[in-house]
């Protein structure tokens, strides 16, 4: 029986946590594999469902923030004692600060490590965390990247050789228990942070003035900004209470996309965003930016949705605008997304990520 020991900071509600933890449900129906998760961040609480067969392992110690070093010491300490005591076939660390932490915790034990960055390609995390990642980056046995443009940005800054271009598994959202009615809503879904850009979103909605629509917004403050006081405070004294909503975190968002008519994504920063995906498997066209990478992997413009020129606010009021007042033209690119993302259902991703890390 083969091994696999998943590696991440966090499983808390957000993209890449979500991918985690879908990938750790397609390995653990596999009878031939062995599933383990080691879960090392502050944070340890666990948001989403996991399989009953995957062996979890949390340090018995708490990070304490105020002794950043020493924690981490200790932390580095445990992945590489636990990876010792596994001896995993392959690992799989997700997160492009965290895997720098995890490439060095297994230097020299000659498991095969492979790393997944989860952000936009080409930011730089820093002169300290730039370095590192030119330095240990070359040890990882594999880098899995999310898309073209990442793979592309890789290989010019690691000169690595096995560079593999895997997105994201996108779940179907589906309307299983009860019946649920579209309604005028037009949908964001994401943290509030700054480079989420929900604040002009609100804006441009109440500009294009149309009553008979709701804006709704679902997501938690993140990265310490502050921002749904913020986002809370515009809407009041734009006078929109009834027509935009801020929902906060939601376990339930699986409602939030049967219950709307189009996803609206004025991120300038991204990946690859698991919620456009989302929107698109529950039939939704989709209005985003076309920022570095991820929306064209999934959009094709004009066909199942618009992408828009980033920061073209104009052009995307004007496409958005478009969506609200053309019946036909939502159903038509809403059921050409639902059939597109297909190509990203959880089957196929878990493949190419199976095949990759444990090569037959």
């Amino acid at each position: 029986m083969k091994s696999i020991c998943l590696v991440v900071h966090s499983l808390q509600a957000g993209g890449m946590e979500r991918v985690m933890a879908e990938l750790a449900g397609y390995f653990a129906k596999k009878d031939t594999v062995k599933v383990h998760l080691i879960l090392y961040g502050i944070n340890r609480d666990i948001f989403y469902v996991l399989p009953d067969n995957i062996i979890i392992h949390k340090p018995s110690f708490t990070f304490n923030d105020t002794k950043r070093k020493t924690s981490s010491l200790k932390t580095l300490r445990f992945l590489r004692k636990k990876i010792k005591e596994i001896k995993p076939d392959a690992i799989l660390s997700f997160g492009e600060y965290w895997n720098n932490f995890v490439l060095m915790a297994t230097l020299g034990l000659h498991y095969p490590v492979f790393v997944s960055d989860r952000s936009q390609p080409d930011k730089s995390l820093g002169k300290t965390q730039d370095k590192l990642r030119q330095w240990l980056y070359p040890f990882a046995k594999g880098i899995i990247a999310q898309t073209e443009k990442a793979k592309q940005v890789y290989q010019s800054i690691y000169r690595h050789g096995n560079i593999m271009v895997i997105g994201n598994p996108i779940r179907k959202i589906q309307n299983i228990e009860e019946v649920i009615e579209r309604e005028n809503i037009v949908l964001m879904v994401g943290r509030l942070i700054e480079s989420k850009h929900q604040d002009k979103l609100i804006e441009l909605f109440v500009k294009i003035n149309n009553p008979k629509w709701k804006l709704v917004i679902v997501g938690y403050d993140h990265l310490k900004q502050n921002h749904l006081a913020r986002l809370q405070e515009l809407v009041k004294q734009l006078g929109v209470e009834d027509r935009v909503i801020l929902t906060g975190k939601q376990s339930n968002v699986e409602r939030y996309y049967l219950q709307s008519k189009i996803f609206a994504f004025t991120s300038s920063s991204e990946g690859f965003p698991n919620v456009i995906g989302e929107a698109m498997s529950a039939g939704l066209p989709v209005v985003a930016f076309d920022c570095v990478a991820g929306p064209s992997e999934m959009i094709t413009d004009n066909e199942n949705g618009f992408l828009v020129p980033l920061f073209d606010y104009i052009l995307f009021e004007q496409k958005l605008k478009l969506l609200m007042s053309d019946d036909s033209l939502r159903e038509k690119m809403g059921e050409k997304a639902e059939k597109s993302i297909k190509a990203f259902d959880v089957q196929s991703i878990g493949d190419k990520f199976y095949n990759f890390i444990l090569p037959h």
